[in-house]
């Protein structure tokens, strides 16, 4: 694909080094110098980059909502010819929502919790278009049949709190569309959907936008969404375009280093810690008011030359022979061709101990509902885990994935004591726990398991130092006192790689990468023999996840701790984990060790999860699985297999009423599916490579 040129009608938006400010009490602070690029009909540009890049404010600059202290000081942003920045308020209210849309990370930021969606989807072709109120209902109805919504007629006439966050966000993509704009802002827009939904939301992007003929500007964070949706990616660093062409050029041959720094810190799904190194970009994105000289990317590059990069501000030079592939970097014409770096020789990776330290032997965690608000109302029990057992050896990753409302957050509950286990047994070290909440365990056990969050804000006491929360731990759980705890922390902070001074820093002063190794480090405070960590990467930058997730293996290995990492992002736990459960439905569907649930055979959820993850890599292939429907309410739990209502491949009724038949490979990879084995085995990969 060559770069977009202007046609007979022009490209649909312009951006012609167009530079942006904040206006402060400190002033004005320049966050975008210059950026420029083009896109014509019915292209789609992704633009990625860390936090702090600029991609979100270019978004927002396009759509002329900067707000009051924002202002394009210079060049011109062009939409259909005509600059926004210039337009008339009247005029670009006409077209915002009309002509030139944009869909926000939060759905239920577009969208009134008081009036039904079918009104909202209403109000866009009555304003934009002119449609009469039974124009307007028909062509909701047909839009929302559009973004495949099931019954839109009966949703018409819903709230947005009664939809799921995937419904949500393709009622809003449906809004979006509804006038048929030239152009489609999307900013984030399947940030928390779980990977089905938003595999899901990507094919209709995709779809939508091939039928409609509209060009897409698609920001965001995960460079696997890009890959499946965009033609050309933009990368966005201290708010300069430092490279931009066609996705297969930028994937195979990045020529800037702070693309290559990006594409190091991904693992994929054909990749795990004995094969690959994850390698962080070192040092943080520059703040605007500190942009230094020359190349921006410059303090934190390993291909830096002094005396060219640091002296005045890089020119952008197309790459030679490429369609329209250009890099922001003196040296980009110099450096080798990128390859994705191998794990070194001897890499600190847990080995395999025959003792298990975590042994789960068919727990049940049932909770009892009232079947009505009155007292006498009768009830029902839901089972949120239901009749699991594994184990997790010491020095082990033990990897819990699945969809939400599969019961992961509930089995992690069960653990650390925060709800009771119903039935079943818990072994940690050989004593069962699984009964015992978390007020009755004594100081030893409290010692033995501990956790890692989400998101660590809400363990850290914004008004205390993060000595103080480590310290707490140390007193408690090792009997240490103060000056004792004071010096370990100290120590605690050095081995999760920050410095000893941060002891005495308050949460607001550390990044989220920072509080992420604080909350490590406290975890590791009693020296626990399992540590379980619910989502802890999730919410990171690429560079901090690989510095997290390369700190976990490490720490895990010269501690020899075994860790129960929950996540739904696939491609972090093949690299991490060393055995995979799968869970659906309060059941685990599949288990076994990495390698095994990760090639066929496959239970069929497993397969259709691989299938909906997003690939960081175009010479990747993928089987397209679509699973129609939600999973199902915890309350109407089929009498059969937990998937049969969703699974391609439901071999007939009995599916739907007797229980699967657990089946087991001489490996110990356990598959509960009325499949046979053999035929499970026949399957071919969900992924391959392009040679392949």
């Amino acid at each position: 694909m060559t770069e977009p040129a202007a046609t007979a009608t022009g490209p649909v938006l312009e951006l012609d080094n167009a530079r942006i400010s904040y206006f402060t009490r400190a002033g004005e602070i320049n966050v975008i110098p210059g950026i420029s690029f083009k896109l014509g009909h019915g292209e789609s540009l992704g633009l990625v980059g860390e936090s702090g890049c600029g991609k979100s404010t270019v978004a927002f600059s396009i759509v002329n909502y900067l707000g009051g202290a924002g202002r394009l000081t210079g060049g011109r942003i062009l939409f259909e010819g005509r600059d926004t920045a210039r337009m008339p308020a009247e005029e670009l209210r006409s077209i915002r929502g009309g002509k030139l849309a944009m869909v926000y990370q939060d759905p239920m930021s577009s969208l009134n919790p008081v009036i039904p969606v079918g009104r909202q989807l209403m109000e866009v072709p009555i304003i934009h278009l002119g449609a009469s109120e039974e124009e307007a209902r028909e062509r909701a109805v047909r839009m929302l049949r559009e973004v495949n919504l099931p019954d839109p007629e009966s949703l018409f006439g819903r709230y947005p709190h009664q939809l799921s966050g995937g419904q949500q966000q393709r009622v809003v993509i449906a809004m979006a569309l509804m006038a048929e704009p030239s152009l489609l802002v999307m900013d984030e827009p399947t940030t928390g959907l779980d990977v089905t939904v938003e595999a899901a939301v990507l094919d209709l992007v995709r779809e939508l936008r091939r039928r409609h003929n509209t060009a897409i500007v698609f920001i965001s964070h995960n460079l696997g969404t890009v890959v499946r949706v965009c033609d050309r990616i933009g990368v966005m660093y201290a708010g300069e375009l430092v490279e931009e062409g066609p996705i297969g050029e930028v994937f195979r041959d990045p020529r800037h280093p702070y693309t290559r720094g990006l594409l190091e810190c991904i693992p994929l799904l054909g990749t795990d810690k004995h094969s690959t190194a994850l390698v962080p970009i070192p040092g943080q994105v520059p703040p605007a008011l500190y942009r230094p000289k020359g190349c921006v990317f410059a303090p934190r590059c390993g291909f830096v030359d002094q005396a060219r990069c640091t002296t005045e501000r890089i020119a952008t030079t197309y790459v030679a022979g490429s369609q329209g592939h250009r890099a922001q970097c003196v040296r980009s014409a110099e450096i080798p061709k990128w390859r994705r770096p191998a794990a070194a020789a001897g890499a600190a990776v847990g080995k395999r101990d025959k003792s298990d330290v975590l042994t789960i032997d068919r727990l049940r965690k049932t909770y009892r509902q009232s079947a009505s608000i009155f007292a006498g109302g009768g009830g029902y029990d839901v089972n949120a885990v239901n009749d699991i057992s594994m184990t997790a050896g010491r020095g082990m990753t033990l990897a819990i994935v699945g969809e939400s409302g599969c019961g992961k957050s509930t089995f992690a509950k069960v653990l650390t004591g925060l709800e009771p286990a119903t039935a079943g047994k818990v072994y940690l070290e050989g004593v069962d726990i699984g009964g015992v909440p978390v007020e009755r365990r004594d100081k030893r056990m409290k010692r033995m398991l501990q956790m890692v969050f989400q998101n660590p804000d809400s363990t850290l006491n914004p008004s205390h130092s993060v000595g103080f929360a480590i310290g707490r731990s140390l007193r408690r759980l090792k009997d240490m006192g103060r000056r004792e705890a004071r010096g370990r922390s100290r120590e605690l902070m050095e081995t999760v790689k920050l410095p000893a001074d941060f002891v005495d820093r308050k949460p607001r002063q550390l990044s989220g990468g920072q509080k992420q190794r604080v909350a490590i480090a406290r975890a590791l405070a009693g020296d626990p023999d399992l540590v379980i960590a619910d989502e802890p990467v999730s919410a990171l930058d690429v560079s901090v996840q690989a510095a997290i997730i390369n700190l976990l293996i490490e720490l895990q290995a010269s501690r020899q701790t075994t860790m129960v990492f929950i996540s739904h992002d696939l491609s972090v736990v093949r690299y991490l984990a060393d055995f995979v459960a799968v869970m659906y439905l309060g059941k685990i569907v599949e288990y076994g060790s990495a390698d095994d649930v990760f090639a066929p055979p496959y239970h069929p959820y497993t397969e259709a999860l691989l299938s909906a993850a997003p690939i960081p890599d175009p010479d990747m292939q993928q089987k397209r699985i679509v699973l129609e429907g939600a999973v199902p309410s915890v309350t109407n739990v089929p009498a059969g297999c937990p998937f049969s209502t969703r699974c391609p491949r439901k071999v007939g009724t009995i599916c739907e009423t007797t229980p699967p038949p657990e089946q087991l490979t001489d490996t110990g990879h356990r598959i509960a599916c009325h499949i046979p084995l053999a035929e499970l085995r026949a399957v071919e990969p969900v992924i391959t490579t392009a040679a392949e």
